[in-house]
């Protein structure tokens, strides 16, 4: 039995994610040598701002990655430029992550790419319906995040 799940929440969210990313990441890796990851590390640092430094375990955390996985990131961008690590001064086993000045113009590169890339997924909408869009996903959001996390779900 053939089932269709293109109306449904989660899939479509999902699969909207899975090929503007697929999209996205080709482009960064064209114009600025970073994949969507990179570009995502760099993001979470410059968002979080220079209030402290962030370690690779809260970076690993705030991008919904492995410890590991935010290691071996950092190790490719370090020797890259992108990022700089340093020990923390209260706790040696720590390393926090630095946002090295060239990282800015990548990340300037990024955000131009992606406001290209959304107005070409969205050029089928009118400017009142993207503004519906995005509020209404900000809701759905919203709803995820209000969510306990011991929520059971009925049926």
């Amino acid at each position: 039995m053939k089932r269709d799940f293109s109306q449904r929440f989660g899939f479509l969210v999902n699969d909207v994610a899975k090929l503007y990313g697929e999209h996205f990441d080709r482009l960064a890796r064209e114009r600025i040598g970073l994949s969507r990851a990179q570009v995502r590390l760099l993001g979470a640092l410059a968002m979080h701002g220079n209030e402290r430094p962030l370690s690779q375990i809260e970076l690993a955390h705030r991008l919904g990655l492995s410890a590991m996985g935010v290691a071996t990131l950092c190790d490719r961008m370090a020797a890259a430029g992108w990022i700089r690590r340093r020990p923390s001064a209260t706790d040696r086993r720590i390393n926090e992550v630095h946002l090295e000045p060239r990282a800015e113009a990548a990340l300037d590169t990024a955000l131009s790419i992606g406001d290209t890339l959304h107005a070409r997924v969205l050029a089928g909408l009118t400017p009142a319906e993207r503004t519906q869009l995005l509020t209404l996903l900000g809701k759905a959001r919203r709803g995820l995040l209000d969510l306990p996390a011991d929520a059971q779900v009925p049926g």
